[in-house]
């Protein structure tokens, strides 16, 4: 089926509203979206950069242009890079566009979104009822097949097509139903450690360090583990509209200009279009500095756009934004000495002195971003306890504790001085997105 038209629905209300018309634009390189009229008079912008105005908006010319993109919060709409391996081996569309991948993402996408083939019937591409939790170990049998690329049963397609494709990475994962709870369980991808325990355990870690993060849970499957982590853009069968920070930040950026992905500038968002009602927008940007300060330290150097998330509060009446859950923190064991997210002054420098460096963007003066940084330091020294106490083998303990407890990240710990940053002007250095390159 060849996809160049398709309609925008929003969930979050109960029953569907039609928000718009998409269309593959750009030489099949991304979406764009034209409001309907219904919606210009009673819906709400989906983005800061698509107001209810009545054109059409176009996915913006950014200087890493190359990369398909639909417009706005409609991107987030998308599968991850699994749910997209998914849709090419099962679905098997003929054609691989960006519209295709919008639709065989089905109907239990990230947040409150949905995509349909009319714009008078909200008709999504169905999938079957989500796998329960007692089919975990049949999801994990199909997931090894997709990854060494075996014929499926039409019953092991039906089981994964039902697991849809929520906001993540590349990792294999499907959705899962926990007592009528929405769920993502994760399997374990023939990694040297057990990553799924790990996981758990650096989320329950992160919890002890004042981190607000999703619930997890482990799930013993035949010859190693998976986690399951609680969805938090659902609320029973309500559906939560959703943004991730990359689409915040791109928002946030004047056209034709390429936007600075990092902490810093996420905590600016924050407090300027939080919810403001008991600063919940000032705890929400401190609690940010917290989990920058606890990646570094924990080497969770995978923490991307796409692994922060927004969640979009009574989005008809005011559109505020508070930070959703903290998601995949686990260590990346790989010792990389940059993070995917500017920290602060120098890039993605994964130092304290580097997330020190710019604490007033987060509402912190010096001294009170050093005592938080003293805060997680203390929680950290514990993680060989509380990995073990989880049941974290003691060769993944050794493996981890090659990059957590040697070296760079042993010493920060060690030799931070909150009393070097009492009374310290902040620094002011111009942040570039290319220090890297």
């Amino acid at each position: 089926m060849r996809l160049d038209d398709l309609y925008l629905w929003f969930l979050g209300d109960g029953d569907p509203r039609y928000v718009g018309a998409l269309k593959l634009v750009a030489g099949g390189k991304g979406v764009s979206l034209h409001y309907g009229a219904q919606w210009l008079a009673s819906g709400f912008a989906l983005s800061e950069d698509l107001p209810l105005i009545d054109i059409e908006f176009m996915p913006a010319g950014r200087l890493s242009g190359n990369v398909a993109r639909a417009v706005g919060a409609v991107d987030d709409a998308r599968p991850d890079r699994w749910g997209e391996k998914v849709i090419r081996f099962v679905d098997k569309p003929k054609r691989i566009s960006l519209m295709e991948l919008l639709y065989y993402a089905g109907d239990d996408r990230f947040g409150a979104l949905g995509v349909s083939t009319s714009s008078d019937e909200y008709l999504p591409r169905r999938g079957g009822p989500l796998p329960r939790l007692d089919q975990a170990q049949a999801l994990s049998d199909v997931v090894g097949k997709i990854e060494a690329g075996e014929a499926l049963t039409t019953l092991e397609a039906r089981i994964i097509e039902g697991g849809g494709s929520p906001l993540g990475g590349a990792k294999p994962k499907a959705l899962i139903t926990i007592d009528g709870v929405q769920w993502v369980i994760k399997f374990f991808n023939n990694e040297y450690v057990d990553s799924p325990l790990i996981e758990h355990a650096t989320m329950t870690l992160a919890a002890k360090a004042g981190i607000t993060v999703a619930q997890t849970q482990v799930i013993a499957l035949e010859g190693a583990n998976a986690v399951a982590v609680r969805r938090f853009d659902r609320d029973g069968d309500h559906r939560i509209h959703s943004i991730s920070a990359g689409t915040a930040l791109r928002a946030a950026t004047p056209a034709g200009t390429e936007p600075e992905m990092g902490y810093p500038q996420l905590a600016l968002v924050l407090r300027r279009i939080g919810v403001s009602e008991g600063d919940a927008n000032l705890a929400d940007a401190r609690e940010l500095f917290r989990r920058m300060v606890f990646n570094i330290l924990m080497d969770n150097t995978d923490d991307h756009e796409k692994n922060h998330a927004l969640l979009v509060v009574n989005p008809t009446a005011n559109g505020k934004l508070r930070l959703a859950p903290a998601y995949d923190v686990l260590p990346t064991n790989s010792g990389q000495g940059f993070q995917e997210f500017i920290c602060g002054a120098d890039g993605y420098d994964s130092t304290l002195d580097n997330a020190m460096s710019q604490c007033e963007s987060f509402g912190l003066s010096s001294a009170e971003a050093a005592e938080m940084v003293v805060q997680v330091i203390d929680v950290v020294e514990t993680w060989q306890a509380h990995f073990a106490s989880v049941g974290v083998s003691p060769g993944d303990l050794q493996s981890l504790a090659e990059r957590i407890d040697d070296g760079e990240l042993l010493s920060q710990r060690q030799n931070f001085r909150p009393q070097a940053y009492v009374g310290q002007a902040t620094k002011r250095k111009p942040i570039s997105p290319f220090r890297r390159v």
